[in-house]
């Protein structure tokens, strides 16, 4: 987007926000009104993510605006673009692709509201990010499950396969690093499999044929709980229970198989309604111009066999209890 381009589509923000100023919704909103660009709302993580941060916001009298970009670049473009015409106060976005939302985000510069990130961090300048480490999320889940294969006896240099989350999500690539330097230093090789969005049932997809590339495989490693579940299901449908399985996120469903079974070794906590929580916490700072560090962690821990009873699963996600 150009510099005109960017003008001329701030003008017309301040126009619309001006008009809303007027109308009847803005004279009955209390609190403060938060924009929120979501990647998608196909994983359940991001549903309870959406959740926990209305649930948030609601309680001071905020309200959050969720429009789910469904993993389309320009669809996220245009939702940001609606949101500043909304005349929201504090964009938070989730992006897409941390480089292609660079022309919605000059257009809120350039229209004066503050833009912070959730769960992925974008290539450029915003007031913070909020997540967690997931290079470290991967790490821990790698030597966990390298450890796991030691004490099974897997053969140095066996095969794990890799199901990825999303091609360009930093997401994606910090948990594909984390994991893959825990492995391979412990002399294991990588198999790395297809972006499956983070969907179980392209993760069942993609395993169908990975198991059949790679029958001698000794463990499988998804980003995230939900694709992980995807490939254990191929795995059980194919009796094929030597294979071991680990993912990320904390997904209850799979905390209680790693509390009920032996095949899914661990998963990395990454409570979404906490995160929620911390996101609109940190939106009414930002939107007060306090000054915040460039990244606030929600903070992580590894959940397997030695600690999963200290895990609440009766929600979605697992909490601490």
């Amino acid at each position: 987007m150009s510099k005109i381009t960017r003008r001329r589509f701030a003008l017309a923000a301040v126009a619309g926000m001006a008009a809303l100023s007027c109308g009847p919704a803005a004279a009955s909103a209390k609190g403060l009104l938060i924009g929120f660009s979501q990647a998608t709302l196909q994983s359940p993580f991001y549903v309870q993510l959406k959740n926990g941060a209305e649930a948030a916001a609601a309680k001071n009298g905020d309200h959050v605006v969720v429009l789910d970009a469904n993993g389309d670049v320009n669809k996220q473009n245009n939702d940001i673009q609606d949101l500043i015409t909304r005349g929201v106060k504090v964009l938070i976005v989730n992006p897409v692709n941390p480089d292609a939302v660079a022309p919605a985000l000059a257009a809120a510069a350039d229209a004066h509201i503050p833009v912070m990130t959730v769960d992925r961090a974008v290539n450029g300048t915003v007031a913070t990010y909020v997540g967690r480490d997931n290079k470290e999320m991967g790490r821990l889940v790698g030597e966990a499950l390298a450890a796991r294969l030691k004490a099974v006896g897997a053969a140095p240099g066996a095969t794990i396969i890799e199901i990825q989350g999303d091609a360009g999500g930093t997401v994606m690539a910090a948990r594909r690093d984390g994991f893959g330097d825990a492995v391979r230093a412990a002399g294991f090789k990588l198999v790395m499999g297809p972006y499956a969005e983070y969907v179980r049932a392209n993760a069942v997809t993609a395993m169908q044929d990975l198991l059949q590339a790679n029958p001698y495989a000794r463990a499988v490693y998804a980003h995230n709980d939900d694709m992980a579940l995807g490939a254990l299901q191929v795995l059980r449908e194919n009796n094929r229970k030597e294979i071991l399985v680990a993912g990320v996120d904390g997904l209850s469903e799979a905390v209680k198989d790693i509390a009920g079974g032996d095949q899914y070794v661990a998963t990395a906590a990454n409570d979404p309604i906490r995160l929620g929580e911390v996101t609109i916490e940190t939106a009414r700072k930002v939107a007060a111009g306090q000054k915040l560090p460039p990244f606030v962690d929600a903070g992580t821990t590894l959940i397997d066999k030695q600690n999963v009873g200290q895990f609440d699963t009766s929600a979605l996600f697992a909490r601490r209890r």
